[in-house]
């Protein structure tokens, strides 16, 4: 494998998910990929989308750190907003801004055209205010009370929730975009190896129930695999706002399960 590929999936996957800026090569400088790396870049993408996971994993381990340290200084729930809020300023808020647009379109119950003009819209409808403060809310309620072991575990889990919905046989709701470019370009055996390892992760999450880590994983992550069996009927596949929406949840989801007593 050409580590050109390698080094483009980890500027794809950096400037994707993270604020960590990484020039572009291929675009000499007009912000396009050339021609010549159009395979490479398809290539770059399903490996991409492949460590996600991991990024994810890296993420979760920053924010568990800064979380035990504000709670040695500050009130749970106070840490956990503000834990919540670098992990928004992490990711450029980019998650929370799909999960809002999805949800928007879905509330919409309009046709699969007016709901995918409604997920470009730069407005923010009322489903998606509502969706913003719930998920916003329990995050930080459950972070406030979370293991640093749960937060590496629920944002590696978030962010596997991309790797499976780029799995192939997922289509793209558009013949352009970032869901375009990345559908269906993770192979279903790595996608696969990707969520057993993250469940394997999750086993140190709550001490005492090595079992409760994997299970709630792999129930998050079955959960995330109904919502996108109705997000393709409903919007005929997968966008970028998509991936948004399944990050955002399965985080959410996941620390809501590794929370429980």
């Amino acid at each position: 494998m050409p580590p050109t590929v390698w080094s483009d999936a980890l500027r794809l996957a950096l400037t994707t998910f993270t604020v960590v800026p990484w020039p572009d090569r291929t675009s000499g400088g007009s912000g396009k990929p050339s021609p010549a790396t159009a395979v490479l870049d398809r290539r770059a993408a399903g490996r991409a989308m492949a460590v996600a996971p991991w990024l994810g994993a890296l993420l979760g381990a920053v924010l568990g750190a800064v979380l035990a340290g504000l709670r040695e200084v500050t009130a749970a729930p106070i840490a956990g907003a503000l834990t919540v809020g670098l992990a928004a300023l992490l990711t450029r808020g980019l998650h929370l801004d799909g999960l809002a647009d999805t949800v928007d379109a879905l509330g919409s119950y309009r046709d699969r055209e007016r709901a995918l003009r409604i997920m470009k819209s730069p407005e923010v409808g009322p489903f998606g205010v509502v969706a913003l403060v719930l998920v916003l809310l329990l995050q930080t309620l459950t972070l406030a009370q979370a293991s640093v072991w749960a937060v590496v575990a629920a944002f590696a889990a978030g962010r596997c929730a991309i790797t499976l919905a780029c799995a192939r046989g997922i289509p793209s709701a558009r013949p352009d975009g970032l869901g375009a470019f990345v559908a269906g370009s993770v192979p279903r055996v790595v996608a696969l190896v990707s969520a057993v390892a993250v469940a394997a992760l999750a086993i140190p999450a709550v001490p005492g129930r090595p079992w409760q880590g994997p299970a709630v994983v792999a129930l998050a992550l079955f959960a995330l695999l109904l919502l996108l069996r109705h997000l393709v009927r409903r919007l005929g596949g997968i966008t970028g706002d998509v991936l948004g929406a399944a990050t955002e949840t399965v985080v959410t989801l996941v620390l809501i399960g590794l929370t429980l007593s």
